[in-house]
């Protein structure tokens, strides 16, 4: 499929479905092979981090979220929300730098299309995105009620999230074959960006006089939009979903791009 086309990075696991589920399925499987509760931790992890980072900042920091009459139940649910769809994206990029590394004898078979590689990281993601809601949407109807309506448009928010991780997985796996000390850069910057996203705090709580800058990061308006919908219960205007929605697109056809362009180099390296 061609670089140049905007639809490829999206049409990409569609022209290549007969490898995604088994590669997916062996993606998953190997994370927990070996351990003796296996899949019961991509129930356990959330679960045990949720309550640690509650903890830390609504009891130690006391971190405000405007919710005092709701207690710290509330306010793991907004940090929990958050932090789930931040995760897709920081789960796929962590592991992009040592990507091609880790699969070089996919790399050698010249046949193979290793830019589905990023497709396959992602998906092994969205499947702990998918556990990680019903564990939401659980403590949700528990500590608040039924979700709303709106509630059902989430899955837009994740939307913008996938398209950036692709772009920015396609990018620094590239990358990561020639830089060796890449995977440690983007440990940094994906904890630096955890805490400079409206996760543990609202985009409010953010100083007026850096609100232009802080806006640059996308994960503002994403979490934003999608905390509306979870806990205002209202849609955000189709200009706060769009302007996400497009600038991802554009980043993830970038990356696409220039995966292509450098592919044909990954085997002389690895």
């Amino acid at each position: 499929m061609s670089p140049y086309n905007p639809l490829s990075p999206i049409l990409l696991p569609w022209r290549h479905r007969e490898l995604v589920a088994p590669l997916a399925r062996r993606k998953i499987a190997s994370r927990y092979r070996g351990s003796t509760l296996g899949l019961l931790w991509a129930i356990l992890n959330p679960l045990l981090m949720l309550g640690i980072y509650t903890f830390v900042f609504s009891v130690v920091f006391h971190a405000k979220w405007g919710l005092e009459s709701t207690g710290r139940s509330s306010f793991a649910l907004f940090l929990f929300s958050g932090f789930i769809l931040y995760s897709v994206f920081s789960d796929a990029v962590n592991e992009a730098p040592s990507l091609l590394v880790q699969n070089r004898l996919y790399i050698r078979q010249l046949i193979f299309p290793t830019e589905l590689l990023a497709w396959i990281s992602l998906i092994s993601g969205l499947f702990h995105f998918c556990i990680n809601t019903v564990i939401l949407t659980i403590f949700y109807g528990w500590v608040i009620g039924p979700p709303s309506p709106s509630a059902l448009l989430l899955p837009i928010s994740v939307a913008p999230i996938i398209l950036i991780s692709l772009g920015a997985v396609w990018i620094i796996s590239s990358l990561g074959v020639h830089l060796k000390d890449l995977g440690h850069i983007v440990g940094l910057l994906t904890t630096a960006l955890l805490f400079l996203s409206p996760i543990f705090y609202p985009a409010s709580a953010v100083p007026e006089s850096l609100q232009p800058l802080y806006a640059l990061n996308p994960f503002v308006s994403i979490l934003e939009n999608s905390r509306a919908l979870l806990f205002d219960h209202s849609i955000p205007e189709w200009r706060d979903w769009l302007s996400p929605l497009a600038g991802a697109w554009i980043f993830a056809w970038f990356g696409y791009f220039f995966f292509m362009k450098t592919k044909e180099g990954f085997a002389d390296v690895v």
